[in-house]
């Protein structure tokens, strides 16, 4: 099979990874893990969310957080965007991309962000419209790109017209986002196939869950699908909020581990961000889903 030489790791727990926590994580410890985090090699770090602190409030020191990190050359800082106030805040920080979720299914996104898609969409040209004032650019993501737990089943054209829309109005990228884990690798391959028929130069990152346990198998679909960018989130940290029994992203450590085995080149420090997973760990509280950090690579043999 042929697969990208290269894949891009997009580390999103500092977003996606904190705002499902109960208890708040200390800004001072989200910091450290992010500047670490920023050491290992990753090509982009979600650093946060510019949401309301009565919405996430694990987010609430979004502004703290971005004007303290030691930010490191070649390392992109992404921050999500709900709306245009949070733009302003965002753009007001100096990050260098806004990311901006729209839902796929109306249901989801009416919990999630309290709006109506079409609302939404109005927000995105906005956003975009005050970003490219400031010259920073805007990732579009999907949510439920492929199924929603209220609405089931997302068709594929739907996704596909979002996107169409998105670009449309001057979105620079895009992440479909697989919001509460209910892909399938025959789902994944066969909207990114059309996906880079419609779009070959368009850029695509795929945001996986792996609420089901199909967060990596999903990666190889997106991989022979011949996508080269993908989310995750350290120790598989996260979830949906808005979603019922919503678990973890797919782990960043397990996912890099699985491509460096693999033979695909990542430009990660695997063993530095075993490190890191250890670190969050313990501010954590608790064991974390990933595995790598349990057994180990596979290289770390023991005595007979």
């Amino acid at each position: 099979m042929i697969y990208p030489r290269e894949v891009k790791i997009c580390e999103v727990v500092g977003r996606d990874g904190f705002q499902n926590e109960k208890g708040f994580i200390r800004t001072e410890d989200k910091i450290r893990i992010i500047d670490s985090l920023s050491e290992t090699g990753v090509w982009k770090i979600e650093v946060t969310s510019f949401v309301s602190p009565k919405a996430v409030p694990q987010l609430r020191d979004a502004e703290e957080v971005m004007a303290a990190l030691k930010r490191k050359d070649g390392v992109v800082y992404t921050c999500l965007v709900p709306n245009v106030k949070g733009a302003e805040r965002a753009l007001g920080c100096s990050v260098d991309e806004l990311n901006v979720v729209i839902s796929a299914s109306g249901t989801h996104n009416l919990k999630n962000v309290g709006m109506q898609v079409e609302k939404s969409l109005e927000n995105l040209k906005e956003i975009v419209s005050l970003s490219l004032q400031e010259r920073v650019p805007v990732n579009g993501s999907v949510g439920t790109a492929f199924g929603c737990p209220f609405e089931g089943v997302v068709p594929r054209d739907r996704t596909l017209e979002m996107v169409e829309r998105y670009l449309d109005m001057g979105v620079g990228s895009i992440t479909l986002a697989d919001t509460t884990g209910m892909a399938n690798p025959v789902q994944v391959y066969g909207l990114l196939t059309e996906f880079k028929s419609r779009w070959p130069r368009v850029p695509v990152a795929l945001h996986f869950h792996n609420t089901r346990g199909m967060g990596l198998a999903n990666v190889l679909a997106g991989l022979q699908a011949g996508v080269d960018a993908y989310d995750s989130s350290l120790g598989g940290l996260g979830g949906c909020p808005f979603a019922p029994g919503a678990t973890g992203n797919i782990c960043t450590e397990d996912l890099v581990n699985m491509l460096h085995d693999m033979g695909v080149k990542t430009g990660v420090d695997l063993d530095m961000l075993i490190g890191v997973s250890l670190d969050l760990e313990n501010i954590i509280g608790r064991t974390l889903p990933g595995q790598v950090i349990k057994a180990g690579k596979v290289t770390c043999l023991h005595r007979a």
